[in-house]
């Protein structure tokens, strides 16, 4: 599990991301594929998880258990989500 000191590590290195679209791979402790996701924003997306608290349970957990991120950028949201669902049915993240 995350402490607050590893979610402000996460956020400041999803600050660092672009504003262009992608996916982002969020990994457990582990080094296991937790979620795949796909975003017009990156930057926007990903600090949104470690920025404010989350009205879901499930999303509550995940952001729990992140350890590491990692993040492709492409060159529009079509091509975002074709990877996504690339990466989803490679990785079968639960």
């Amino acid at each position: 599990m995350n402490s607050k000191k590893d979610i402000e590590s996460l956020k400041n290195d999803a600050l660092k991301l672009t504003s262009e679209p992608g996916v982002y791979i969020y990994y457990n402790d582990k080094d296991v594929v937790i979620y795949v996701g796909k975003a017009k924003n990156l930057k926007n997306r990903v600090s949104s998880y470690f920025n404010e608290s989350h009205d879901s349970g499930k999303t509550r957990i995940l952001v729990r258990h992140i350890k590491r991120f990692e993040h492709i950028v492409v060159e529009t949201e079509t091509d975002a989500l074709l990877l996504e669902n690339n990466l989803i049915k490679k990785y079968q993240p639960r």
